[in-house]
């Protein structure tokens, strides 16, 4: 039997998300979110008019939502690259993108994900909060026009990187025996025996349906490629490459 890539996730339960003076998060389990940090993103972004950064409890899901442009969980690698090494993630929480122009025209919106928060997301999937998890709202207005072209939803998921990777650069320092859970992916092959390869199709139309692949974090943007820059040619990547983030959809 040969082995490939190991990959262990260390998982850190949240337990408390609440406002504070600067953006935090401890081992222990407690998150504080500063939504004056939106002033100084958005000034780095002049596709952006504004952006809102608001907390979402459990009890709150009845309420509208500007598209849903990604549901983003918080993790870091610690050790290696994207599908081995050492990755640090939360549970409990995630971060939700949403977008909309200033006129009104929601982003990205193939999946008519605009309306009442609470039918717009498929509950307790592969890739989708709990119920009871708690949320960090996003929500993002582009200047009028900038909708459909891969500038605008571009800047709306750069920004939005810039805000997570505030509580990466700090999980990278969690003390690993103090983790929720810790799971181990080894991969393994066995000589003469026939592998399973399995076809993702996923968004390259252009415009607002794109797929960026390969970034510095697991979810993340910031280092990722898209598949219209990459011409649309099949990729291979691996099952820990898949199951620790290296894709990241962008409609």
């Amino acid at each position: 039997m040969e082995t490939g890539t190991r990959l262990t996730v260390r998982a850190y339960h949240i337990q408390s998300v609440e406002y504070g003076e600067e953006n935090r998060v401890t081992v222990d389990g407690r998150m504080t979110v500063c939504p004056s940090v939106a002033d100084s993103i958005r000034e780095r972004e002049p596709l952006i008019k504004e952006i809102q950064i608001r907390i979402i409890r459990p009890d709150e899901h009845d309420q509208h939502t500007n598209t849903v442009m990604d549901v983003i969980p918080l993790s870091v690698k610690v050790l290696g690259k994207v599908g081995d090494g050492i990755t640090h993630t939360l549970t409990g929480v995630y971060v939700i993108l949403t977008g909309v122009d200033e006129s009104g025209r929601q982003v990205c919106n193939f999946g008519a994900s605009d309306g009442i928060l609470k039918d717009r997301i498929a509950w307790g999937r592969p890739g989708t909060p709990l119920e009871s998890d708690l949320l960090i709202s996003f929500d993002v207005v582009l200047r009028e026009g900038t909708w459909a072209d891969r500038p605008g939803p571009e800047a709306i998921h750069r920004a939005c990187d810039v805000f997570c990777q505030i509580f990466r650069e700090q999980m990278k320092k969690f003390n690993g025996y103090k983790c929720t859970e810790k799971h181990v992916f080894q991969e393994t092959y066995e000589p003469g025996r026939r592998d399973v390869v399995i076809v993702k199709e996923v968004s390259g139309q252009g415009a607002v349906y794109d797929t960026r692949l390969f970034g510095n974090e697991p979810c993340g943007y910031e280092g990722g490629r898209s598949v219209i820059d990459m011409g649309w040619m099949p990729v291979v990547v691996t099952p820990n490459e898949f199951r620790d983030g290296i894709m990241r959809a962008m409609d």
